[in-house]
């Protein structure tokens, strides 16, 4: 880290007036710069209202901001002196960024304000790098010291993503980083920062996707959020494991962040609550809460602009509430209560120096939030139905069936009905698909059936299945198992057995002659299955989507909300039209191009996942035209029977995922949905849900991970309680 650098870590944020003492928009955005809160000023100018004076007024804040840091440059030599000139070009270069993004258009902003703004900005910045160059910070020596060290943090926040938490091939965020870091040029930092940074962002796929209509986005990770927002992403997904990745990629969480846009780190929120380490054990539900909290507060301010411009229907915080508490009604609704009323009051005091100046008819505080309630046991019904009557969204999650998503939709529309009547403005709602996970489930299923018959056929069972395991890598974990059955469903996991036509498992399979001797046969079914299983949770989101959101479809589930809920047509299409299947965990690129949608439809990749697909799109035969609309694609009709019929070690499993419940199909003859009887009727119920395998392997992991996080929590607070 350069001195340069360190002066700048170090130069915190200052307390803002209350209340906000600011005359004019522009005066506004430069004294929040000023103070070192350069984000929020530049989403500042995010708003409708501002269309048609974005240049005029950023030609106000230049204009200030040049005097600011030429008077810095000819009478400052102090720390002091490098964070004004700091900050003058942070907040000029976020409100570039913001302008090449798709923020703008979401807002309203015509292409030639746009462009006539970004050509200010632009000249403005590379002007600044100019006197810097000439002046004192430069050292007379033509180096641009400050601009370069902006322009490294800017780059090093993005390089953290995944970065506690490697996972192949790396973050796309991380990965865009790179490659504007290879463009900057030593002579014009800015200039050439500026010029790959629109390049990244506007040739993205993602970028060209949600500009086109093509489909929306969301980011199923706790960090890089302001990058994609640029992207066009529109929502963020969290979970336990999630959060507490969070913390891993940014420790500053913990502590010593540079509490941008108003947000504490968890030591502050800490020292506020002395009875947490009287009897840090006690509280560890709470801190947990708090904790989450600290990462999501920052998440809800980057969104926060796309949500009010859109009127909550864009910029969207799924926050999941507490696993351990998912199959209680009360302690759920409680707890997501607590948690919106926390968020209601930090977005109030921040939504006052975020919206100044704009219209008092514009509410004030209220949370992008929804809340993530799991599928995994009837509660979940209830919890959705109240929740959603009081104008507070849910996206439900560890869904991964056809009708466990039918049966919480129909909550979705019931609660949303209900609020709708009474006048409460809805947001949008989403409906995951865990379809990767469903994947999982289904593979793991067919491998212990495997090696269970293959073992049938081999006398010494347990050296056969220690040999596979240890050309799988994974004896020094099976090795520690006990019965013979612990092992198999061991070595049957994603971690060894993913994709199922590994070589050591076809030879194993051959050797004993299940289900066939020759090689070429095995291999063959392997090869066959396994395309098959990786369809699956594609499947689920289609036959969601068919049910629900084509166009014959949706005509008749409109039509019904009017005559079942009382609502008027414009009521009806409000409460429908903002619900979303969000398929997620997803583990091929394909699981993103087959199921694209223009409406109804938002899709949530985590990082790595983000990276494949953008090197998909990169390939030379890729078209994305290829793929619109693609979710209402005909089925692969052979597959399909193959899943629902022949494949006998799964067609079980299969068919409790793909097919309805017979209450559930009343519904939709209620609905005048023609032919229901082709969604079956061997879905799961309400009360078999947790029952089911990949249900009860995601809760397992996430209560883990949320006690992990707990107990990282609690012990963070012991050791202040030590200092």
């Amino acid at each position: 880290m350069t001195y340069v650098e360190r002066i700048l870590a170090s130069a915190k944020p200052e307390e803002l007036d209350r209340p906000v003492l600011s005359q004019d928009h522009a005066s506004h955005v430069v004294c929040l710069a000023l103070k070192g809160h350069t984000r929020l000023a530049a989403d500042h100018l995010l708003h409708k209202e501002m269309a048609g004076y974005l240049e005029e007024t950023v030609g106000n804040v230049i204009r200030q901001l040049n005097v600011v840091f030429s008077k810095a440059l000819l009478e400052e030599t102090s720390g002091k002196g490098l964070a004004i000139c700091a900050r003058v070009y942070d907040v000029l270069v976020n409100t570039a960024l913001n302008l090449f993004g798709l923020e703008g258009k979401i807002v309203g902003f015509s292409d030639l304000e746009v462009g006539r703004t970004l050509s200010n900005l632009t000249q403005s910045l590379e002007s600044l790098e100019s006197l810097e160059r000439k002046g004192i910070f430069g050292g007379g020596c033509g180096e641009a010291l400050v601009a370069k060290a902006v322009i490294s943090n800017i780059l090093s926040e993005m390089k953290k993503v995944m970065e506690g938490f490697y996972r192949p091939p790396g973050s796309m965020v991380a990965y865009a980083a790179k490659q504007i870091e290879k463009s900057i040029s030593e002579q014009r930092v800015m200039g050439s920062f500026l010029g790959s940074a629109r390049q990244q962002i506007q040739e993205n796929i993602y970028y060209r996707m949600s500009e086109a209509g093509i489909c929306k986005f969301g980011n199923d990770y706790a960090l890089g959020l302001r990058w994609l927002r640029h992207l066009g992403f529109v929502q963020v997904s969290t979970n336990p494991s999630l959060a507490a990745i969070a913390y891993d990629d940014d420790p500053s969480q913990w502590e010593g962040c540079r509490e941008e846009n108003l947000c504490p780190d968890f030591r502050t929120l800490a020292q506020e609550k002395p009875e947490w380490s009287r009897d840090p054990e006690a509280y560890g539900d709470e801190m947990a809460a708090y904790a989450t909290e600290v990462s999501i507060w920052r998440n809800l301010t980057v969104f926060r602009p796309i949500a009010v411009a859109s009127d909550m229907r864009h910029g969207m915080i799924s926050l999941q509430l507490n696993p351990s508490i998912a199959d209680n009604y009360e302690a759920s609704l409680r707890s997501a209560l607590e948690l919106y009323s926390d968020a209601q009051e930090f977005l109030r005091k921040y939504d006052a120096y975020l919206l100044w100046g704009y219209s008092e008819n514009i509410e004030r505080g209220r949370p992008n939030i929804v809340f993530k309630v799991a599928g995994s046991s009837p509660a979940a019904i209830d919890i959705t139905k109240k929740l959603e009557s009081l104008g507070i969204g849910t996206n439900n999650t560890v869904t991964f069936t056809v009708s466990q998503e039918a049966e919480l939709i129909f909550a979705k529309m019931e609660g949303r009905a209900e609020a709708v009547k009474k006048g409460i403005p809805l947001t949008t709602v989403y409906e995951t698909n865990m379809g990767g996970r469903l994947d999982d489930h289904i593979r793991e299923v067919q491998a212990e059936r495997f090696l269970e018959k293959a073992l049938g056929k081999v006398v010494d069972k347990e050296k056969a299945l220690r040999n596979l395991a240890e050309e799988l890598g994974a004896w020094n974990e099976i090795g520690t198992r006990t019965s013979l059955k612990e092992k198999i469903v061991a070595l049957s996991s994603r971690r060894y057995l993913n994709p199922l036509n590994k070589e050591p498992l076809v030879n194993f399979l051959v050797k004993t002659g299940v289900p066939f001797s020759s090689k070429e046969k095995v291999k063959e079914l392997l090869d066959t299955l396994e395309n098959d299983i990786q369809h699956c949770g594609i499947l689920v989101t289609k036959r969601v989507y068919d049910i629900f959101f084509s166009p014959e479809n949706r005509i008749r589930w409109i039509s019904h909300l009017q005559s079942k809920c009382s609502l008027t047509r414009e009521q009806a299409e409000e409460v429908f039209g903002g619900i979303d299947v969000l398929p997620a965990s997803k583990r091929k690129t394909r699981e993103t191009f087959l199921t694209l949608a223009g409406v109804n439809m938002t899709h949530t990749e985590f990082p790595n996942h983000q990276m494949n697909v953008l090197m998909a799109s990169l390939e030379a035969d890729f078209s994305i035209r290829d793929y619109q609309e693609s979710v209402l694609r005909e089925v692969d009709q052979v597959m399909l029977r193959r899943l629902a019929e022949e494949w006998t070690g799964i067609n079980g499993v299969f068919r409790e995922a793909y097919e309805l419940t017979p209450s559930q199909q009343r519904v939709l003859e209620e609905a005048k949905i023609p032919s229901s009887e082709r969604y079956g009727n061997r879905g799961l119920k309400p009360s078999e849900w947790g029952s089911f395998g990949a249900t009860a392997k995601t809760m397992d992991e996430f209560s883990q991970s949320y006690e992990t996080f707990r107990k990282r929590c609690i012990e963070f607070v012991r050791s202040m309680r030590k200092e």
